[in-house]
């Protein structure tokens, strides 16, 4: 029999996937010229969002997320994101620029802790 414990953290788990997908989607389909509109990523001097791979648009976002959630923090890579974006006022941003950026890279890392969770678990035979 599962314990209570790991049904949460399934059920964290797959709402945080839903959550990721949806955010994602509003995020780099809709909002990503408004988002990079506002928050100016110094990469973008050098070539427009959209020439960058996948992974640079998502290491951009990151920053960006990093920068609204954490705009104190000066080590590892949330500090050079807030050095990297230190002209963007986090409390000035508008919400509706923030939440999908937030929604997205939230919910990925909430959802892996979920998932790390449920792994041990599963492994414990709990």
């Amino acid at each position: 029999m599962h314990s209570p414990v790991m049904a949460m953290a399934f059920s964290l788990f797959v709402l945080c996937f839903i959550t990721c997908t949806l955010s994602g989607i509003v995020l780099f389909f809709f909002k990503t010229k408004q988002i990079n509109a506002a928050l100016k990523h110094p990469y973008l001097q050098h070539r427009p969002f959209n020439q960058y791979p996948l992974s640079i648009q998502a290491a951009i976002m990151l920053d960006y997320f990093f920068r609204l959630m954490f705009p104190g923090t000066r080590f590892w890579l949330i500090g050079n994101a807030n050095d990297l974006l230190s002209h963007v006022d986090p409390k000035k941003t508008p919400l509706a620029l923030k939440w999908p950026i937030v929604g997205f890279w939230g919910s990925c890392w909430l959802g892996l802790i979920a998932m790390i969770v449920l792994w041990i678990m599963l492994f414990l035979g709990v």
